[in-house]
């Protein structure tokens, strides 16, 4: 596996383990539809279905991390999530998180929760 493709995972791990920490319960990783895929989809405390979009970055040298999900990824995981919502004839609020990992190993990291990213005014 590239070095890029492990330090992604490493952070959907890190992201994991954060949304665990704060009561959410994980229903699914890697869903894909087609081409497209969302990184985590999990139930929040409050009952929100939360698509939660992982960023993992060494540093922060040439943006903010957050900033890598730009429009056309927002548009693509609202379709997905669409379709996941449909299959499976969700009916609780849904909302669209962002999660930022920066570092490199399980002693020097940061993680930043986005919560209600952007909506559905796309």
């Amino acid at each position: 596996m590239a070095e890029h493709n492990d330090l992604g995972k490493w952070g959907e791990d890190i992201a994991v383990e954060y949304l665990l920490d704060k009561q959410y319960r994980i229903v699914a990783r890697d869903w894909k539809l087609g081409k497209r895929d969302i990184d985590i989809i999990a139930y929040s405390p409050d009952g929100y279905l939360v698509f939660v979009e992982v960023k993992t970055r060494r540093n922060e040298v040439f943006m903010q991390t957050e900033c890598a999900v730009n429009y056309s990824k927002m548009k693509s995981i609202m379709r997905c999530a669409n379709a996941y919502v449909k299959y499976y004839h969700i009916d609780n609020p849904i909302r669209f998180d962002i999660i930022a990992v920066i570092g490199t190993n399980i002693a020097n990291y940061e993680v930043r929760h986005t919560e209600d990213a952007f909506g559905l005014s796309l």
